[in-house]
Formats: structure tokens, sequence, C-alpha cells
């Protein structure tokens, strides 16, 4: 049994009245490797062969071997074709295909490179996935952006919103990121004028479930590990910052959801609009190990301290596509932990 089964149904139960544009198409996705990337697919061929769609997914790597060694039934799924290339300037694939989606993410570009290079690459690829789709027929085309548009964090109890101008961004390499995201954007939305190519628009925030990274930093990677290896949480700051978490599944449907029914040219938040602090969600995921494990907290906070607050309005997707936080942050928690140890990675 799919050990994401429950996960993929509730996906599809919230899409079903979507796919049915997809039928017999082709979609070319880059960034398929990663955390967006491997929803994206699992749940396209979730539906693909319920719906018996007949479609087929390309899917960009620079490492196809790699791609097949980490999940293999997806890089060996006959509905899915890796195609290999660099994100700045693969060769166009055979064929045509009605959406694509840019997935890619420049982290890892930036680390291979500098802040300053990796914002040149990550926007060659922008441009380069671009005039893939005006050449291959794509009709409705997603990037994936961040919420690290807005800029620095806002005061406690500040959803972020579409609507905002965004923050003048601080100059030190660690924005680099944000000001990609914002460059790139700008050329998604320049790009939806011409008639015939629909570009949408998805501000991710923070998320939690299969596929997450463990080791890479990111609070809740970290202490899902931990709690799989059986071993106290630490934190070394105060745990005051906040943050909100939606599940792969949920991200999933609204990630298709955009790239059918959003409006051309126009940016949603993804993300949960529950907050929660860092500690605590430390203590929600301890409390789930296989006996609950201790959380230790070693930083203090001081009077008037700064808070990192870093949640999204998601009102815009609510009332123009019916979105919501469908899993809560405790079940999305058991269902990420759960999955782990049915597949063994720790």
């Amino acid at each position: 049994m799919n050990p994401l089964a429950e996960d993929l149904d509730h996906m599809l139960a919230h899409t079903w009245g979507l796919w049915e544009e997809l039928r017999g198409q082709r979609i070319f996705i880059t960034g398929g490797t990663g955390f967006f990337g491997c929803w994206l697919l699992e749940s396209f061929l979730w539906a693909n062969g319920r719906l018996q769609l007949g479609a087929e997914a390309v899917v960009l790597t620079r490492d196809p071997a790699a791609f097949r060694e980490r999940v293999p039934h997806l890089a060996s799924h006959p509905a899915v074709r890796l195609h290999q290339g660099d994100i700045a300037d693969f060769s166009f694939p055979d064929g045509t295909f009605s959406y694509a989606i840019h997935a890619a993410s420049e982290l890892n570009v930036a680390q291979l490179h500098g802040p300053a290079d990796s914002v040149d690459r990550a926007l060659q690829g922008v441009r380069r996935v671009l005039e893939l789709a005006r050449q291959n027929g794509v009709r409705k085309l997603l990037m994936t952006s961040s919420g690290a548009v807005y800029g620095p964090a806002a005061p406690v109890g500040a959803l972020r919103r579409e609507e905002e101008d965004g923050a003048v961004l601080p100059s030190e390499a660690r924005w680099a990121y944000a000001e990609t995201k914002r460059r790139a954007e700008h050329l998604f939305t320049q790009a939806s004028n011409p008639p015939g190519l629909e570009t949408k628009i998805a501000r991710g925030f923070a998320f939690i479930g299969p596929y997450l990274q463990l080791d890479a930093h990111l609070a809740a990677g970290n202490f899902l590990r931990d709690v799989l290896r059986g071993v106290p949480l630490t934190l070394q700051s105060s745990g005051n910052a906040v943050r909100s978490y939606l599940h792969g599944a949920d991200l999933a449907l609204w990630l298709w959801t955009i790239l059918f029914r959003g409006a051309p040219g126009r940016a949603f938040n993804v993300g949960s609009d529950v907050p929660v602090a860092i500690a605590e969600l430390a203590r929600k995921v301890a409390s789930e190990g296989e006996p609950p494990v201790p959380v230790n907290v070693l930083g203090r906070s001081t009077p008037g301290e700064a808070v990192d607050f870093y949640v999204p309005d998601i009102r815009r997707a609510r009332a123009e596509l019916g979105l919501d936080v469908f899993i809560p942050l405790d079940e999305a928690i058991r269902r990420t932990l759960r999955w782990h140890r049915l597949e063994v990675r720790i």
C-alpha cells in the first residue's frame, strides 16, 4: 500500500473537478526533486491513475541518476519522463506542453555559486522557462515564489498580505534569495500581458510533511529528525519566533488549484495562517515520539525583544479559490512521523 494514500486521497477529494483539462495533455515541471516537486509528482500520478487521464509529466533535473536513486517509484513511472539539464540553459524537450510549473529553488544554486551569481543564474532560468512556455504552447504556467519577497519580519500578529508593497530588502547576502524571487515574479507578471499564456504565482511560507528535509536548517525538519532518533530536542534560541505550517498534501492541492483556476498574473500566499511559536512546535513534535522526548530550551527571551513573526494572510486564496488549511498542525505532525516510520528513512 502507498504510505501516502490517505494524503493523496485527501488531495484528490479537494481537486476532483479540476483535472479534466489535463486529460491527454503534457506538463513540464522544474524542481521536481525537492519538497514541492515530489508532492507535485505524487499528486499528479495519483490523479492521473485514479482518473485515467493519460497525461505525461516531463521533469527537468540536473542529475537523473540521483533522482532515480532517491525516489525510484516517481522517476521510473511510465507517466514521468526525466529531462536532463540545468535550469539556466536546458534544451527544450520535443513536443508541446499545455501546462508548466516552475518549482526549481535557487537555494542549492546559491550554495554552489554565490549570492550575486545565483541571482543571475536563477533569473536566466526564469527566462528560459518563459521561453519554453512561448515556444511549446503552454497555456497555464505556475511559478513557486516565497513569502521572503515581503522582506524583514512584520510586527507580531501582522499577517503578510499580497497587497503589500515590498519593503526595501537588506543588502546582506542572505537576502539574495528574496531578491531573486521578487525579480522572478516581475518577469512572470509581465509575461501575462500577451494573450494565450496565463502565469500564476504561489508565494510559499513554511511547510511540514513527507519529503521535508530533515538535515537542513529548518526547525520542523530538525525536530522531526531528532524525535525519530529518540533524542531530546534542543533549542539554542528562546523559541519565541513564530511560524505556521501547511502539510504537503494541502500544499499540493493548493498548487494545482492555483495553476488551474488562479487568475492570470495573480499572486497567492500559500501556507497556514495559524501561528505557532517554535518552542511550542518543538513540544508538539516531541510529544509524538515513541516514547515522547524532552525539549530543552537553552536561550532566554529579554524584555522588549523583537519577535520574528512570519505568517501569511490567506484570505485571497480562501475567497477566490476556496482553499483552506484542511489538515491541522497536530495531525500534520502525526502523518509526517507515520510516513517516516513506514518508510524507515531514519
